[in-house]
């Protein structure tokens, strides 16, 4: 239960404190005064995204915070958007993720949009109202997880026909492509190797005769360079007799000898490992063109030619040595269909289970809201064929619904108005809160503490006069087991409140700001006068007013078995006459005209039967 909600400079708020009690919480105000501004509060803290758009002109940041008191056990959850756009979430004081946010608050309130009934025009979500009213979402979850492993060992058989008939194609052109290579096969830097060759070779004669010069220059002439040196060597010697400084020349000698001495050696013999020749020549140059083709196709340098070759020879061996057999695929394939068809066929058959209890109940919960003679159908269309199987399983499902007596049921999307709708989006969001709580069909055994709270915002669209009293009384019978604020435009609703908040919002200094204020006895008369009178309050409308409050209140009382005083104000009854009135309130569980009706899943409607 939703205990306290504390906004802090969101939008046109900038301060409000909110207290709410069990039971029918309901928020009355002019439109636009900012009724959904407090929704759009409780969205943040379910998780919705935020924006910076949604910090008050002029702040740095907005803060979102509400205490729920759910078995006892009191959880904090406060949510912070700053005007950059960034936000922080913690629970109980601690870091939480937006995920884990939207995780733990959905168990604590459920919030019912103002438009959220228009969605029933979207034949696609039928389903999934089913599924909310059975309480099918673990079912539905583990068929949406096999159909994911359908999907994916599906793929795989694919791949794998696919790689079958592909392999020996791609083996043909790895044979080809490292044919080439191994052909000519390339040695690391061999290129660079060939390109000092093919220099050599090509310039044979210069480097034959500058081989002879200098040759001649430290062997064969009058003044050759070794000859001359001798006696530069007899100097020095002497030299380092009186200076130190020689001595280490001295020493060099030998070293420098040796070193002039392997220089000659080596201009003697310049080619003798690779004697020119025009042929020689050639074979160099044809070599090094056919590695420059290599390194045009598979290079750019040797080395990526190197990486290329070794690549295809690993692509070869794997093709090779591709393990596993389409027998074991398709057995893999096989396995995760019938999985999938398992659960999908429990589903199913949970969905229709589920239909034909629904069915009834929605028919004498809109006779309960004016619309007696309504008839329902869910039709089904299934199982869908191989290629139509989605993750929710092999059917489809639509409601239709006839408002008339005799007229055909029709698809809802063109048939219902506005009123209709909404009448019909809160008998399936009553109906599934109480189903999916722990709740009986009847309400028969006491209301769980642990049901989250329930929010509608404007669940009254479309209706008036009579049935907006009905819908009044149907939400102060919810509150009976579940916590209900309701956010709404009419007085006939609004007087059947536990507790009654009013919205509104002034301008002050130039800015506009939203406040909200709990009302006692006098100022929901006032509140009512104003929302039966508008601007034209009499003491007419005041006395009517007081009339309606009163009225209500006597109302609750019969349903409910007991009277106000005996109970302190803003508490939900006992467990006892919470079901007690909940279960007459609703019709739920008792005889009525409509009984137990079929569900038809293809074609005509099936036939009327007894009730369960």
């Amino acid at each position: 239960m939703l205990r306290f909600l504390s906004i802090r400079r969101l939008a046109v708020i900038d301060s409000v404190d909110m207290e709410f009690d069990a039971g029918l919480n309901v928020l009355t105000g002019e439109t636009g005064a900012g009724k959904s501004i407090l929704v759009g509060a409780v969205g943040l803290l379910l998780g919705g995204r935020a924006s910076g758009d949604l910090v008050r002109t002029g702040e740095d940041a907005a803060t979102v915070e509400a205490l729920f008191d759910r078995d006892g056990k009191e959880t904090t959850v406060r949510r912070e958007v700053t005007a950059q756009g960034r936000s922080r979430a913690f629970v109980n004081g601690s870091l939480a993720t937006a995920a884990a946010l939207k995780e733990l608050s959905a168990t604590l309130i459920e919030l019912h949009g103002q438009h959220e009934h228009q969605t029933l025009l979207d034949p696609s979500t039928h389903l999934t109202v089913l599924d909310s009213y059975a309480d099918l979402s673990d079912l539905r979850a583990q068929a949406s997880q096999s159909f994911a492993d359908l999907c994916s060992s599906q793929k795989d058989l694919e791949d794998y026909k696919r790689s079958s008939s592909e392999r020996a194609s791609r083996q043909e052109r790895l044979g080809f492509e490292l044919g080439e290579i191994e052909r000519i096969d390339p040695q690391a830097g061999e290129d660079e190797e060939l390109i000092s060759t093919r220099d050599i070779l090509a310039n044979a004669d210069r480097i034959e005769r500058l081989c002879t010069e200098a040759y001649a220059a430290l062997y064969e002439r009058d003044d050759a360079v070794l000859g001359t040196l001798d006696g530069v060597w007899r100097r020095v010697a002497e030299l380092a007799a009186f200076d130190s400084r020689f001595k280490v020349h001295v020493e060099a000698r030998e070293e420098i000898k040796a070193l002039l001495e392997d220089l000659a050696h080596t201009l003697r013999q310049p080619l003798s490992a690779d004697p020119p020749s025009q042929a020689r020549l050639e074979q160099v140059e044809e070599r090094l063109a056919a590695l420059e083709r290599l390194k045009r196709k598979y290079g750019p340098a040797l080395a990526d030619v190197l990486s290329r070759r070794d690549a295809l020879r690993r692509e070869r061996r794997t093709l090779e040595d591709l393990t596993g057999s389409l027998d074991a695929v398709e057995t893999r394939y096989a396995t995760a269909r019938q999985a999938y068809l398992s659960l999908a066929s429990s589903l199913s058959q949970a969905r229709h289970d589920a239909a034909r209890r629904f069915v009834p109940r929605v028919e004498e919960f809109l006779g309960e809201l004016a619309m007696e003679q309504t008839r329902v159908e869910v039709r089904f269309r299934g199982p869908l064929p191989e290629g139509s199987w989605t993750a929710g399983g092999l059917d489809e499902a639509e409601l239709f619904v006839s408002p008339n007596p005799g007229e055909d049921l029709r698809p809802l999307v063109r048939v219902a108005s506005g009123g209709e709708l909404s009448r019909l989006m809160l008998a399936i969001k009553t109906l599934t809160a109480v189903s999916r709580h722990g709740f009986s069909d009847a309400f028969a055994r006491t209301p769980s503490s642990a049901a989250p709270g329930l929010i509608f915002d404007e669940v009254d669209a479309g209706i008036g006069g009579r049935v907006a009293d009905v819908v009044g009384r149907k939400l102060r019978a919810l509150g009976s087991a579940f916590q209900v604020l309701c956010i709404t435009h009419l007085p006939q609703i609004a007087a059947y409140a536990d507790t009654h908040f009013a919205v509104a919002k002034r301008v002050s200094d130039g800015r506009t700001t939203t406040t909200v204020a709990r009302l006692d006895e006098a100022g929901r008369v006032r509140e009512l006068s104003r929302m039966l009178g508008g601007e034209g309050v009499t003491e007419l409308i005041e006395s009517s007013a007081r009339e309606m409050l009163t009225g209500r209140r006597v109302a609750a009382n019969a349903v409910s078995g007991a009277k106000d005083e005996e109970r302190p104000k803003g508490e939900s009854e006992s467990p006892a006459s919470a079901a007690s009135a909940a279960r007459r309130a609703t019709g739920l569980g008792s005889k009525t005209g409509h009984g137990q009706r079929a569900v038809a899943r293809e074609g005509p409607r099936g036939r009327r039967g007894e009730g369960e």
